[in-house]
């Protein structure tokens, strides 16, 4: 958790223990969702559609990932630089690939956002200052997400049930005006009243002056990396011969992805393939190739990751290398 870098070393001890259980409640529940789609599905299905996936089509969805992940990290940049945390792109995508990689590849208690936070605290700026900036990235590509998702509902509002389609809508547009009013919160002064509440005004505060400037760059590569990422689902699909149209996707895998962001599995597993196959199955699509679209996804996305295992794996060997050798007397 982000918070327990604040803590002192006894409650941090205590939190390492609770974050041990946790991750070990979330394995069961990652195999035990697991367990319950392959009540419907079966294994060789599924080895049967791999074989025959194309890979040049693959290889699209890997770079349409990588494509999305760096502009995810040019946008940290544009919104840390409007915070005045300053760093050059290269920082930053450094810090955004580990952090990744920290998220998809390794079942630690150590996230991704707590490790970005490090990094920039480490050129010599106070974490929690720094914590207000990942949260705002954080904030910007959820709802950069579900505006993507509602403009596409536009084009075709009647692909899903029309109950699931407007649970799904509800859902999009109170998040939507849920980060509308969190830039309005600055405005009311009330809340200084209010201590506890202190963090929600600054946050308010912090957003509306990481959108300062640059406002252009920001909302375009803030529609572009889920855009990319979208056509990296799309591109896994077609592979496998789920031969729906782009706007099919942009509806159907954001509401997937927004349940990843609850923290109940390992990276989001077994969430997104339940939430995948119930939706697309909901317009026909064979549960065995859903199921396979979002295992290859997830393997994609562990893939993207890797650059940023080889740029730990660099800092560490530095650090190493750095410290002085005590000499024998």
């Amino acid at each position: 958790m982000l918070i327990d870098m604040f803590l002192p070393d006894p409650v941090n001890n205590f939190f390492v223990s609770v974050n041990s259980i946790k991750l070990w409640i979330r394995v069961l529940i990652t195999l035990s969702i697991f367990a319950l789609i392959l009540r419907s599905i079966h294994l060789h299905e599924i080895w049967k559609i791999l074989k025959q996936a194309r890979l040049d089509l693959l290889l699209a969805a890997l770079l349409m990932q990588f494509s999305s992940t760096t502009v995810s990290a040019y946008r940290w940049q544009l919104i840390m630089q409007n915070l005045h945390f300053g760093q050059s792109f290269s920082f930053y995508w450094r810090s955004y690939f580990k952090a990744m990689f920290f998220n998809q590849g390794l079942p630690t208690s150590i996230g991704g956002d707590a490790l970005r936070v490090l990094d920039v605290a480490g050129q010599g700026f106070r974490k929690r200052d720094v914590l207000y900036g990942v949260m705002l990235d954080r904030i910007t590509g959820l709802g950069a997400l579900m505006l993507l998702n509602l403009i596409a509902y536009g084009f075709d509002p009647d692909l899903l049930p029309i109950k699931v389609g407007y649970l799904i809508l509800l859902l999009v547009m109170i998040g939507l005006l849920s980060f509308v009013g969190i830039v309005s919160l600055r405005r009311l002064q009330w809340l200084d009243a209010y201590p506890k509440l202190v963090m929600v005004k600054i946050l308010s505060t912090r957003l509306h002056q990481a959108f300062l400037t640059h406002r252009i760059l920001l909302l375009t590569s803030s529609l572009l990396i889920p855009f990319l990422a979208m056509m990296g689902f799309f591109a896994t699909g077609w592979a496998l011969g789920l031969r729906y149209d782009p706007i099919t996707y942009v509806i159907i895998v954001p509401p997937a992805i927004f349940l990843t962001i609850i923290p109940v599995s390992l990276a989001g597993w077994g969430v997104r393939e339940g939430a995948l196959v119930g939706l697309f199955s909901l317009i026909g699509a064979d549960k065995a190739t859903v199921l396979a679209m979002s295992i290859l996804y997830g393997l994609t996305l562990l893939a993207v990751s890797l650059p940023g295992f080889v740029i730990y794996l660099s800092g560490r060997q530095h650090l190493i290398s750095r410290k002085p050798v005590k000499q024998d007397q």
